[in-house]
């Protein structure tokens, strides 16, 4: 696997290179800068000074002394000042000048921390899904093994609040998508339940109920078909209404890749399925995936949550709330992160089944 997500301390990983987030000038900073120096020992920062100083989107090595890694990659972090600032960018280039200096030293794994997220205060999900870009893009090209490093709290000062964001988002959606379509009269003593919303619940029960009348009046009744000279229709109309047609899955697929003028092999490497089962898709107008090869291709696209849907909807399927699964796939779409790899860590941390990778099966 290319990319694993660790629960553990950076200075114990055993990697031939960890990246720190460095200071700029050959001083010790806090938060992972000090958590490595202290596992290392005196002899990094003397190595740290042989440097000097280390700019945006540059990245060093020195030696990893006692720490189980073979070399130590400093890179210079931005601190989030308020996203004006291009602190995306030059946090992307940190991470990208780290990744080639592992590549140039001809490291086989490297494993980083969330960085920017501790000391340097960036929010956790812009932090998160520029790490996850940096990491999917590098592997299109280069065989390494990349770690991941989070939830070490006390060490980074980073909070556990990546994955809880994402519960708490499952749990406020799922809770709500349940309460509204089957405990409408439960819902309305729930805090905050507004009028408006309360009226919506209100009407669709009522629809519900007319519905269900509707249905119980027809049973046990003799439905008698029209004669063939009383069809609506003639013959010939049915062909025009077929005409109408909506594209296939794979014909909307193909429509995709020439808008976006991409290389093929960068989808199905991003969607983790395999090349064999791409084409077979791209080649087989009336193919229809399964929901999880719909969604990793929508993510080896990088859709939108809206364009998603359409997508799926090609298929006959759908993302919605009613599903916890279906909540993790819009969580990471809506914040950018595409990554099957990273998705799938996120699934089995909720307990939930993963995508079915091409490259896993």
């Amino acid at each position: 696997m290319p990319f694993q997500i660790l629960r553990n301390d950076i200075t114990k990983v055993e990697a031939d290179a960890i990246a720190n987030t460095a200071n700029p000038e050959p001083v010790i900073g806090g938060g992972t800068d000090y958590a490595i120096h202290k596992a290392a020992g005196p002899e990094l920062l003397e190595a740290r000074k042989q440097i000097g100083e280390i700019c945006t989107g540059q990245a060093a090595a020195t030696p990893g002394y006692r720490l189980p890694a073979k070399y130590v990659l400093h890179t210079v972090s931005p601190a989030w000042i308020d996203g004006q600032h291009h602190e995306e960018e030059d946090l992307r280039k940190a991470y990208d000048a780290a990744l080639q200096l592992a590549d140039k030293l001809e490291c086989k794994s490297v494993a980083f921390p969330l960085m920017a997220a501790g000391t340097y205060g960036f929010p956790h999900d812009i932090a998160l899904s520029t790490a996850i870009r940096a990491f999917t893009d590098f592997l299109m090209d280069h065989e390494i093994q990349i770690y991941l490093v989070l939830f070490n709290a006390k060490a980074f000062g980073i909070a556990g609040s990546i994955f809880d964001d994402l519960k708490s988002y499952i749990d406020d959606n799922y809770v709500r998508e349940r309460t509204e379509e089957e405990y409408q009269i439960d819902a309305f003593q729930r805090p905050g339940f507004s009028a408006a919303r309360r009226s919506r619940v209100e009407f669709q029960r009522r629809r519900r109920e007319r519905e269900r009348d509707r249905q119980d009046s027809c049973e046990g009744s003799i439905l008698q078909a029209p004669m063939a000279d009383s069809l609506p229709y003639e013959s010939s109309s049915l062909d025009d209404f077929l005409k109408q047609r909506e594209k296939t899955f794979s014909e909307y697929l193909l429509d995709l890749l020439k808008e976006r003028n991409g290389k093929d092999s960068e989808v199905y490497k991003r969607a983790e399925v395999s090349r064999q089962l791409f084409s077979k898709i791209l080649n087989t107008p009336d193919y229809q995936p399964t929901k999880s090869t719909a969604i990793q291709i929508a993510l080896g696209l990088q859709l939108d949550l809206a364009q998603t849907q359409k997508l799926l909807a090609k298929a006959g399927y759908a993302l919605t709330r009613s599903s916890r699964a279906d909540l993790v796939v819009q969580y990471y779409i809506e914040r950018k992160i595409y990554s099957v790899t990273f998705i799938n860590a996120a699934l089995d941390d909720c307990g939930l089944p993963l995508l079915k990778t091409g490259f896993r099966a």
